[in-house]
């Protein structure tokens, strides 16, 4: 695959109603056009909040919109004749599509269960109050709606380490499971974020029992069976055991007719954590660039006093670029969400020269940065914000530059703190071009390319700049940008 380009093609403020799928098989054509090649679906199972679900609180990974439960039969994109009708569409377009995994907890449950749990503090949750409460708590999935069709797997309390609600007493918080596979606490190689952050939610489903891991091993065959996906996106995992990541990965590829793409979220600002947990699983899958986008953020709000030399300072794409997937924004950062932290719109731009035109890493485009988002929601302070989330000024262009232009060598020119620059060579196929961005005043930098890049008319891609740029007998000029802006230089055709 040239040049692959992943598009998260969703957002956690996606209108409900049944219209993404519909929506992703009409713009199939277009995401080709555009050269996106990937792209990544929101969970398709239903969730505990049924048509309203964004996916994440998964209730029944084996209806995808088929089956009348937690009130509706379809999800909240549609349902599961939609869901194979879009990707349908976006594999005749040559775009592999990615399905989203969601398995570190379960919400929604059936019937409720007598069990018994212990008090766990959610500051330090390897510190477990040793007095045990007899209580109840929903923790039985039995699925009536599907009535045993696909599979007729009954998860019970035996399936989870914790939950966060009890009843008889009612309480909320975090409480470890008395089972048989939880005598030693909770699941070991997880994050160590509050001493262990094996729990996240709901019902966390434990790993160490042997039935769990072949019913989601079992699940993951009969996905790929149903859908004909081409790879997946791992939710969540530094919650999960990457013993288990390490098995079942093994496990997909093995069965695979065709070589599965797979990128898993381990969202930490930490590169060290992110390069451990690739070796942890053997190199498995690639991680997104947590650390990237917190750099874009923090450049964003700095405007000029932020040194563009550091951009890529402590990411993974810096350490490790063959597994790293390279991102502006998703879900989960967009405003108003758990892990905000936003770009501003004017330097998004800059960002997606920077990870859409250099050779390293795979890059992800978002959603609404491609089409916009309108929605509100309670912020941290208790009141309703409005937000509207601008469709990125050239992004449809930087992505067709992506496919004609990004080829060759990279050579970089990091060395102003505002205004940087890089070429890519071309190849004997294709050809290349030089990227120009300043986060401050309009910018310049005068570069030498090479003899074969000798009297070459250039012109800004973009259209930014109006001038035209001709390199000298060496294949030397100065090429330029606006202010806060980036220029595409490329070849004039009719050079």
């Amino acid at each position: 695959m040239q040049n692959p380009t992943l598009l998260q093609c969703f957002h956690w403020y996606y209108p409900d109603g049944g219209k993404l799928w519909p929506e992703v098989a009409a713009r199939a054509d277009t995401f080709s056009e555009y050269g996106i090649n990937m792209v990544w679906l929101p969970p398709a199972c239903k969730g505990a909040s049924g048509g309203y679900s964004v996916g994440y609180d998964t209730y029944d990974l084996f209806d995808l919109g088929e089956f009348d439960q937690k009130g509706s039969v379809a999800t909240k994109y549609g349902d599961k004749a939609q869901l194979l009708h879009a990707i349908a569409r976006l594999q005749e377009n040559g775009i592999a599509v990615l399905l989203d995994v969601v398995v570190n907890h379960k919400m929604g449950a059936d019937e409720k269960e007598p069990l018994r749990v212990n008090r766990v503090n959610p500051d330090d949750r390897n510190h477990i109050d040793p007095e045990v409460i007899e209580c109840e708590a929903w923790t039985r999935y039995t699925f009536p709606g599907r009535a045993g069709k696909y599979s007729r797997f009954v998860w019970d309390y035996h399936c989870f380490s914790g939950v966060d609600h009890i009843e008889n007493p009612d309480e909320e918080g975090i409480f470890k499971i008395v089972n048989d596979y939880t005598r030693d606490g909770w699941n070991d190689e997880v994050d160590d974020e509050n001493g262990n952050y094996d729990f996240l939610m709901g019902s966390n489903i434990d790993f160490r029992n042997h039935a769990v891991t072949e019913e989601i091993k079992y699940w993951a065959r009969w996905v790929m069976e149903q859908t004909g996906c081409d790879g997946f996106r791992l939710d969540a995992v530094k919650h999960i055991p990457t013993w288990f990541y390490r098995q079942w990965i093994d496990h997909v590829q093995d069965v695979a007719t065709k070589p599965l793409f797979i990128v898993a979220e381990y969202w930490s600002y930490e590169v060290d954590k992110l390069k451990q947990y690739i070796e942890d699983v053997d190199g498995k899958t690639m991680l997104f660039d947590a650390p990237l986008l917190k750099n874009f953020h923090t450049a964003s709000l700095q405007g000029r006093d932020y040194d563009m030399r550091d951009i890529f300072t402590g990411t993974l794409v810096e350490a490790d670029p063959f597994h790293a997937v390279t991102l502006v924004a998703n879900h989960d950062t967009q405003p108003l969400q758990a892990l905000e932290a936003p770009v501003e719109t004017w330097f998004k731009p800059l960002a997606y020269a920077l990870i859409l035109l250099r050779e390293n890493g795979v890059p992800s485009v978002f959603y609404p940065d491609m089409y916009g988002a309108s929605y509100e929601d309670t912020g941290s302070d208790g009141e309703t914000h409005p937000i509207e989330m601008a469709v990125i000024h050239q992004l449809d262009q930087m992505l067709i530059a992506r496919q004609r232009y990004a080829h060759g060598v990279q050579t970089l020119w990091f060395d102003h703190p505002n205004c940087i620059a890089f070429s890519r060579s071309g190849t004997e196929e294709s050809p290349g071009c030089v990227v120009v961005l300043s986060n401050g005043e309009d910018g310049e930098k005068t570069m030498t390319l090479g003899e074969n890049y000798a009297a070459k008319t250039w012109r800004d891609f973009l259209g930014n700049r109006p001038e035209v740029i001709t390199t000298d007998e060496n294949g030397a000029a100065t090429f330029t940008c606006n202010g806060g802006s980036v220029s595409v230089w490329t070849i004039a055709e009719d050079d």
